[in-house]
């Protein structure tokens, strides 16, 4: 556990940080190139808190506002108002899966196709986040089926509607909005630590 800088294609010490904390699975992401003012990405057990929480927010109320506005065909100020009134259990459900369940398995399944310290950071990031999308919806579209129309006889046609509806969305909100977004919020708040 202690020479990952004798593995092939390790380079830097980043990487060597990173390629050890993805074996043994501490931490999220260990790449700090702060100085740089480059990417950030959470190092200790609060900073990937508060990045779970600044990104389950984002994409919770962006996916909340895409469905209201699909339910009233179409978007207006009220639509806002709705969906940061509702959003709110949601929130918690995709949360809890996020931190406990899905970020350990989408990391899983994103190490199958990139290698830590021999693919490029932005690579291993994406595909963290393409498996997370592709994770996640299925289970938020099940709940939020089951808790906005109840147990009906036709639920599960209801579910794949939803699904198929909002993974599309989902996927762009979080390859080329939010996960830019939230990455860059992050590191303006955490550059300095």
């Amino acid at each position: 556990m202690k020479n990952f800088l004798l593995l092939p294609n390790v380079r830097t010490r980043e990487e060597s940080l990173f390629l050890q904390s993805c074996l043994i699975g501490k931490e999220k992401y260990s790449d700090s190139e702060s100085e740089k003012g480059e990417r950030i990405m959470p190092k200790t057990k609060f900073q990937n808190i508060v990045f779970t929480a600044i990104m389950v927010f984002c994409m919770v109320f962006c996916m909340t506002v895409y469905t209201i506005a699909l339910k009233f065909g179409g978007l207006s100020y009220q639509v806002f108002g709705l969906a940061i009134r509702e959003m709110w259990v949601e929130y918690v459900v995709v949360y809890l899966l996020i931190f406990f369940v899905i970020t350990k398995t989408a990391q899983k399944l994103a190490f199958r196709i990139v290698t830590p310290g021999v693919d490029k950071t932005i690579f291993i990031i994406l595909s963290i986040q393409c498996f997370t999308v592709c994770l996640i919806v299925p289970c938020i579209t099940l709940f939020a089926t089951f808790f906005h129309n109840g147990f009906t006889a036709d639920w599960f046609p209801q579910w794949i509607q939803l699904a198929a509806t909002c993974f599309p969305a989902a996927l762009c909100l979080q390859v080329f909005f939010v996960g830019p977004f939230v990455r860059l919020v992050f590191r303006t708040l955490f550059n300095k630590s």
